[in-house]
């Protein structure tokens, strides 16, 4: 626990992402991004890791979370 430092959000074009640091000179641990362009093929919410790997994606945000729940995040309603 105490991983998650510091935050950011970024609204583009195309894609509104949530980056989550761990400190606030590097690389996000984790992106969540949305892409409305996605709703219909693979879904319209993503969590990448570190990486750029895809760790989950989907049509709803909290299934999608759930990837990171063993980091305890939660959606708020």
């Amino acid at each position: 626990m105490g991983e998650w430092r510091d935050y950011a959000i970024s609204c583009l074009r195309e894609v509104a992402v949530f980056s989550i640091f761990r400190r606030t000179a590097e690389t996000p641990l984790y992106r969540i991004e949305k892409r409305p362009k996605l709703r219909n093929r693979q879904g319209i919410y993503a969590v990448v890791g570190m990486d750029g790997h895809i760790l989950r994606r989907g049509h709803d945000l909290a299934q999608v979370l759930r990837v990171l729940e063993r980091k305890l995040i939660r959606a708020v309603d």
